[in-house]
C-alpha cells in the first residue's frame, strides 16, 4: 500500500491506497513543517492521530510532501519521524510541497504553479522537478496573498480601529477580542504564529461581499504578482494554475488581478492530494 501525503503549515492530507487506486482511505492530522517542528513531536503526533487509525505494516512506500521541506536538513527531520511511523515502508521519499503542487496541477506538462493558503509559494515546474523557483521568504518578510499575509493586514487594521465601526465590532465578537494585549500575548507566544495569522483570513471569506475586505484581497494578490510572479522571466506565456484555500475560496478576485497583468488563469483547486495520487499511481 501507497501512503501518500500533502502537508502544509497548518494540516496534512493523507491518502492510503493500493497500486489500482481502488481502495483510497483518506486521514487528516496537523501540518508538519521542520521549521516549526521537530522529529520527537511529528512522530508523538504521528502515533497519536494518524496509527491509531491505520495499519502501519500495510504501508510499503511513503510519499511525503510538505511545506519547510526544502533542504536536506529538514528533510531529514521528517524522514527520521516517519520511518520510525513506518518501519517496514521499503521507500520513504520526502519532498517541497511545491512539488507537489506543480505535479498534482501540470502531472508531468511544463508550467507555471503557485500555492495559496496558510503561505504563499511560486515556481517554474519543467515536467519533472521545481526549475525556477523565487524564495517566498516566509509571513514575517513575505508571503504575499495568503492567509497569514492578509489576516495580518486586517488584524492591523482592526487593532489600529481602522475597520469600519459594524466589522470592528463584528471581528472582535468573531474572535473574542477584548484588547490589542491578547493578540499580542498570543501572536508572541503561540508556536504556530503563521497559522494564527492566517486564521483572522477566515473573517475575510465570511463578509467578502464588503467592499474593504474586497480590496484587502485583492491588494495581497495584486502584491503577490508584483513581487513574485511578475518576476520570473516571461512570465505572461504561462498559464496561472494554484492550489491552496486562499487562492480557492478567492477565485475571482484572483483571476480579476491575474488578467490585470496579462496572465490567463489555468487551473485552481483548493488541495492537490486527489490529483497528487492520480500522478503516483500512473507513474509507479
Amino acid at each position: 500500500m501507497y501512503l501518500i501525503a500533502d502537508s502544509g503549515s497548518t494540516k496534512t492530507d493523507w491518502c492510503l491506497t493500493d497500486a489500482k487506486g481502488t481502495q483510497n482511505q483518506i486521514y487528516h492530522t496537523i501540518g508538519y513543517n521542520p521549521y516549526f517542528i521537530d522529529t520527537e513531536a511529528i512522530f508523538y503526533s504521528l502515533s497519536e492521530n494518524l496509527l491509531k487509525n491505520l495499519d502501519a505494516s500495510l504501508v510499503t512506500k511513503v510519499y511525503f510532501y510538505g511545506a519547510g521541506c526544502s533542504t536536506p536538513e529538514k528533510k531529514d527531520t521528517v524522514r527520521k519521524a516517519l520511518s520510525r511511523s513506518f518501519p517496514t515502508a521499503d521507500e520513504i521519499f520526502v519532498g517541497h510541497d511545491l512539488l507537489a503542487t506543480a505535479r498534482a496541477l501540470l502531472g508531468k506538462r511544463e508550467g507555471f504553479a503557485a500555492i495559496l493558503g496558510t503561505g504563499c509559494n511560486t515556481c517554474i515546474y519543467d515536467g519533472d522537478d521545481v526549475s525556477m523557483n523565487i524564495d517566498s521568504l516566509g509571513y514575517l518578510l513575505g508571503d504575499e496573498g495568503s492567509g497569514s499575509y492578509i489576516g495580518k493586514k486586517i488584524v492591523r487594521d482592526f487593532m489600529r480601529g481602522r475597520l469600519e465601526p459594524e466589522l470592528q465590532a463584528r471581528f472582535k465578537e468573531r474572535f473574542q477580542i477584548t484588547d490589542n494585549e491578547q493578540i499580542f500575548q498570543t501572536l508572541y507566544t503561540t508556536q504556530f504564529p503563521n497559522r494564527y495569522l492566517a486564521s483572522f483570513c477566515k473573517f475575510a471569506d465570511e463578509y467578502v461581499s464588503h467592499p474593504y475586505i474586497k480590496n484587502k484581497v485583492r491588494d495581497g494578490f495584486r502584491d503577490f504578482f508584483k513581487n513574485l510572479v511578475s518576476k520570473y522571466p516571461n512570465y505572461k506565456a504561462y498559464e496561472f494554475n494554484c492550489v491552496g484555500s486562499v487562492g480557492f475560496v478567492f477565485k475571482d478576485i484572483l483571476e480579476e488581478v491575474a488578467l490585470s497583468f496579462d496572465m490567463k488563469i489555468g487551473r485552481v483547486i483548493k488541495s492537490p492530494l486527489e490529483d497528487l495520487v492520480k500522478f503516483h499511481l500512473e507513474t509507479v
